[in-house]
């Protein structure tokens, strides 16, 4: 009898703490560097894995270079090659950050919050501090959290001719959804 009261005890604390940690492997990741000369160097990823723990606030993304589809195959290698994001040598871009307002995020109601978040964000071999504004939505079950912000190449490292030629935007906007 103590061992079945213990047991189910166990079960029921390990379904609580793991019910805080909400994972995904579908985020999206967008990005957008178009300008008034090229409007193509846009693209999606719709592989990036993501978790956001509600207890502490914490955030992160993880998403596969290679796996960002643009519409023309020709901006792709580029996009992919030595002279840009050199996903090869760089195969992963990755967020890991905060949360800073949790408190105005009621994980148990249904509702839209508006959320700063804190962090880092590593792009082709370098780290830089971010933050970034976004929102969290409630509804039932499912959270889901969005964002966008800029960032500029030039802080990662990251050039290349049709960036020099101002086919592709400095300072492209990066976007983000993720439904856990």
């Amino acid at each position: 009898m103590k061992k079945t009261i213990l047991s189910l005890a166990l079960v029921l604390t390990a379904g609580f703490i793991f019910a805080q940690k909400k994972t995904t492997t579908s985020a999206v990741i967008g990005f957008d560097a178009t300008t008034s000369i090229d409007n193509l160097p846009k693209a999606d990823n719709k592989t990036a894995i993501a978790s956001l723990d509600t207890k502490t606030g914490k955030l992160a993304f993880e998403v596969t270079i290679k796996n960002f589809t643009f519409s023309n195959p020709r901006i792709q290698e580029h996009f992919n090659g030595e002279g840009w994001m050199n996903s090869d040598k760089f195969p992963t871009a990755a967020f890991s950050g905060d949360i800073t307002n949790l408190k105005a995020i009621n994980f148990s109601k249904d509702g839209t919050y508006q959320i700063i978040v804190q962090g880092e964000i590593s792009i082709h071999g370098v780290t830089k501090p971010i933050e970034a504004n976004g929102s969290v939505v409630v509804k039932g079950a499912k959270i889901s959290a969005t964002s966008s912000f800029k960032i500029k190449l030039d802080d990662f490292a990251v050039s290349g001719g049709a960036i020099a030629a101002g086919k592709v935007s400095k300072e492209p906007k990066i976007s983000v959804a993720a439904e856990f």
